[in-house]
C-alpha cells in the first residue's frame, strides 16, 4: 500500500470509528483517537447514554456504510476561532484548540466524506479502497487525558490491518489470549490473589506463587554467579532529597507515592527505583580503578502510583519487584560487562524458549529537554552501545525518543508463545548519576575520575514476568519451576504409609510433592492433578509399595515414564535443575 503506514491505516480507521459514532448518537463528544501498538481507539464523552459492547457490531455496521462515500482526506487550515466555532459545544476540543494555540502550532483538519475533525494528519490514500480490514474489540472506560481527577469517557479499542489474513491471524491471537489469561489461571491455580483491604494493584503472592517467584530469583542469581556481583540491600523509602539529587523527582514525581511522619518535618517517599540508593551505597567507602567494576545486585519491590484505570492483574501493578543490579566501572570495561549482561539475559531468556528482538533506545536530537546531560554526552553514549550491539552481532533496531532519561538503553523484547511480544530485560547506560552524586574512583594515574553506571534487568518486573510466563505456559510450567513437582495418589488407605514414606525422601531432596490420599477414586485424582497441572502423577498401590517400578504419569504427554523404585529421586532431581 504506497504512501500509507499501518500507523496511517489505524488512525483513519479511528476517524471511521468517530465518524459513525456521531452518526448514531449526534450529540455524543469526541476527544482524541491516536493509532497505538496493536491498533487504534478513541475516547468518547457519551453523556447519559450507556454504550456497551453489544453495540460494537452496529457501530462497525455504519462504519462500512459511511466508509463507500470515503475517497480521501482533505486538509485544511484553519484559524483558532474557527476551530473553537467547529467544536464550540466541546469542552475537550476546545481544551486541545488552547493549549495548541498557545504552542503557535498550526491548527489542521481533516475531512472524509461528511466528517471533519480536527487533526494534525498521518492518513491512509484512497480509504475506500483500502480500509477494509478492521475489527472492533472492545470498551473500556478511561479519564480524559489519563487524569483520574477528569471525567471518565468512553474508550472503543479497534484493530485495523492492511490485509484481511492479517486481521484474521491477529483475531485467533486474541482468542487464544483469552483462554491464556493469567488473571483466570493464576486464581485457578491459586498461584496470587488481589484483596480490596490492601489495595488495587497490589498483588498478593501464595505460596504456591511464591514458589514460581523464588525460583525465578535462585535462576537469574545462578546465572549471575559466575561475574561477581555482590548483593546489597536498601530501605523501601527515601528522602525526597534523594530523588531530586537524581534527577528523578523532576521527572516522575506524579508517580511517586507520599510517605508522612507526625515525628518529623522530613519528607519521604516509597522507593521508586533503586538506583540512587545503589550509587549511595558506592559513595560510602573510597575506590580505586583496582576495585572496578563494582557491581551490585538486589531483588527488591519498588513503588509507582499508576491510575487504577491502568492496572492489569500482575502484568500492570503498583508494587513491582525489580531483580535489580548496577555496575559501576571505567570507560574501557563498559563493553565487557555489557556483554556479560547480554549472556546473562540470553540465558534466561532461552531457558523459556523466547525470541528475543533487540531495539536500541536512543535520545531525541530535537526535544534534548527531556534528558539529562549535553546533546555530545548522549552521542558519546549512544555510539558506544551501537558499537557494542555491532560486536555482540544481532540485529537490532533503533528506538528515537525510547532512551531513559539519563542514558541510552539496550532493550529486549521477547515473543512468547503466541507470537506477543513483552519488554523484558534492559541494560542501560548511565553518566548523569554519577555526576550528580559525584561518584569518584582514584585511576592508576592518581586523578579522581567519574565512573561510569549500568543499570541492568534480566527479568524486569517479577510481577509482570510471572503473569507472561503464566500465559506463555498455560499455566503448565516446566518440573523446575512448578510450584508442586509431584502428586503421589494413593490406591488405598493400606498404601498411605508407603506413599508418605515416599514423599518424605522427595521433600529431603527437595522436591517438591504433596500426596492425594483422599476417599475419590484413582480416575479423578489423576483428572484433579491434571486440573491443577501437576507435572508428574504417581499413582501408589500395591505393586509400588512391593518395590516395582513407578509409572509416572507426565503432563501433556501420552507416554508414561518408568522409573525404577530406586532411581526416582535422582531422576526428580534431575529435572528440578535449573534449565542452565
Amino acid at each position: 500500500m504506497e504512501n500509507s503506514s499501518l500507523d496511517n491505516l489505524r488512525h483513519s480507521c479511528a476517524h471511521l470509528l468517530a465518524a459513525a459514532v456521531i452518526d448514531l448518537w449526534p450529540n455524543t463528544k469526541r476527544t482524541i483517537g491516536p493509532a497505538i501498538k496493536d491498533g487504534f481507539y478513541y475516547d468518547f464523552d457519551f453523556g447519559d447514554i450507556k454504550i456497551t459492547e453489544d453495540d460494537l457490531s452496529k457501530i462497525q455496521k455504519r462504519m462500512k456504510e459511511l466508509l463507500k462515500s470515503w475517497n480521501g482526506f482533505e486538509r485544511s487550515e484553519i484559524s483558532v476561532d474557527e476551530a473553537k466555532e467547529m467544536f464550540s459545544d466541546n469542552e475537550y476540543k476546545l481544551e486541545l484548540i488552547n493549549e495548541f494555540s498557545s504552542e503557535d502550532q498550526t491548527l489542521t483538519s481533516y475531512k472524509s466524506g461528511e466528517f471533519s475533525d480536527l487533526c494534525r494528519g498521518g492518513h491512509c490514500d484512497e480509504p475506500k479502497k483500502v480500509l477494509r480490514n478492521f475489527k472492533l474489540l472492545s470498551i473500556a472506560g478511561a479519564y480524559w487525558r489519563g487524569d483520574e481527577k477528569n471525567k471518565m469517557l468512553t474508550r472503543i479499542y479497534g484493530t485495523c490491518f492492511i490485509e484481511k489474513d492479517e486481521l484474521k491471524a491477529y483475531l485467533s491471537m486474541l482468542e487464544e489470549a483469552k483462554k491464556r489469561d493469567h488473571r483466570k489461571i493464576g486464581a485457578k491455580l491459586g498461584l496470587f490473589t488481589f484483596s480490596p483491604l490492601v489495595g488495587s494493584g497490589l498483588p498478593l503472592f501464595t505460596p504456591k506463587g511464591t514458589v514460581i517467584r523464588e525460583k525465578l530469583e535462585g535462576f537469574v542469581s545462578h546465572l549471575m554467579k559466575p561475574y561477581g556481583y555482590q548483593r546489597v540491600w536498601i530501605p523501601h523509602m527515601a528522602k525526597i532529597d534523594l530523588y531530586k539529587k537524581s534527577g528523578h523527582w523532576d521527572k516522575f514525581a506524579d508517580d511517586i507515592f507520599h510517605v508522612s511522619s507526625k515525628k518529623t518535618d522530613e519528607k519521604f517517599v516509597l522507593k521508586p527505583m533503586n538506583c540512587p540508593h545503589h550509587a549511595q551505597i558506592y559513595a560510602s567507602e573510597q575506590r580505586s580503578y583496582r576495585d572496578l567494576p563494582v557491581r551490585f545486585s538486589e531483588v527488591t519491590t519498588v513503588y509507582r502510583d499508576e491510575n487504577t484505570g491502568q492496572l492489569q492483574g500482575l502484568t500492570r501493578v503498583r508494587s513491582l519487584t525489580q531483580d535489580d543490579g548496577h555496575i559501576f566501572c571505567m570507560p574501557d570495561q563498559i563493553k565487557q560487562e555489557v556483554m556479560n549482561i547480554y549472556e546473562i539475559i540470553s540465558q534466561f531468556y532461552n531457558a523459556f524458549e523466547m525470541s528475543l528482538r533487540i531495539r536500541l533506545s536512543t535520545h531525541d536530537t530535537e526535544d534534548m529537554d527531556k534528558y539529562l546531560g549535553s546533546e555530545q554526552l548522549w552521542k558519546n553514549s549512544v555510539d558506544t552501545m551501537r558499537e557494542m550491539l555491532e560486536d555482540i552481532g544481532r540485529e537490532y533496531e533503533v528506538g528515537v525518543g525510547e532512551a531513559a532519561f539519563y542514558g541510552p538503553k539496550i532493550d529486549f523484547i521477547a515473543q512468547d508463545a503466541i507470537g506477543r511480544e513483552w519488554q523484558v530485560a534492559t541494560i542501560q547506560l548511565d553518566f548523569n548519576q554519577p555526576e550528580r552524586f559525584e561518584l569518584e574512583y582514584t585511576d592508576s594515574d592518581g586523578q579522581k575520575k567519574r565512573p561510569v553506571m549500568i543499570h541492568r534487568a534480566i527479568s524486569g518486573s517479577i510481577e509482570r514476568f510471572t503473569g507472561v510466563l503464566i500465559e506463555h505456559y498455560v499455566g503448565v510450567f516446566p518440573f523446575w519451576l512448578a510450584p508442586v513437582q509431584i502428586q503421589l495418589v494413593t490406591v488405598g488407605g493400606d498404601h498411605k504409609l508407603f506413599t508418605q514414606d515416599v514423599q518424605d525422601k522427595l521433600l529431603e531432596a527437595n522436591i517438591r510433592v504433596e500426596i492425594d490420599s483422599s476417599d475419590e477414586g484413582v480416575g479423578k485424582k489423576i483428572r484433579t492433578a491434571a486440573i491443577n497441572k501437576i507435572p508428574w502423577t504417581i499413582v501408589i498401590g500395591d505393586k509400588e509399595v512391593a518395590g516395582g517400578d513407578f509409572t509416572v504419569n507426565v503432563f501433556g504427554v501420552d507416554e508414561d515414564l518408568k522409573i525404577k523404585a530406586g532411581e526416582l529421586i535422582k531422576q526428580a532431581q534431575k529435572f528440578a535443575k535449573f534449565p542452565v
